[in-house]
């Protein structure tokens, strides 16, 4: 299977987490199937490339193989190659969606309506830190309400 194949199914399954974080009833059946088969998966996917690269028995490919995490220009090298920027890109799809699942998680005991939380949840699938960023001022003052009462 070739980089650019796993890098648009896992940009799919990412993306169809999301939609269901989104728009889909928040039940316990629909929040387990987003973490389980949507960030566990995209989580094991990131394990597999991983132990891949780091054993030698996955080739990342291109003129940039042979990176490390130990300096700026190893990491620069490892993602200089199709398998080191799929597999950063998968990294951050797993965390991102966690993150939306959180968030959506605490906004909804928080008592945010859904309109309230998408732009949260869709700058946070954008720009994860910025969503997160942004939540995390806004929440505040609804957690210290919540904690007094």
């Amino acid at each position: 299977m070739s980089w650019n194949t796993i890098y648009l199914l896992a940009n799919y399954w990412a993306f169809a987490g999301w939609a269901l974080l989104a728009f889909a009833p928040r039940s316990p059946r629909i929040l387990s199937f987003v973490m389980y088969a949507g960030v566990f998966l995209l989580c094991l996917l990131y394990v597999v490339l991983i132990a891949g690269f780091l054993s030698g028995g996955i080739d990342p490919g291109g003129q940039g193989s042979g990176g490390d995490f130990s300096s700026l220009a190893g990491v620069m090298k490892l993602f200089d190659t199709p398998g080191g920027t799929t597999m950063g890109w998968v990294h951050y799809l797993a965390f991102d969606l966690f993150t939306g699942m959180w968030i959506a998680r605490d906004a909804d005991a928080k008592g945010f309506g859904r309109i309230a939380q998408f732009p949260f949840l869709f700058l946070t699938l954008m720009v994860g830190p910025v969503g997160l960023f942004l939540w995390l001022i806004v929440r505040e003052r609804r957690a210290r309400a919540q904690a007094k009462a």
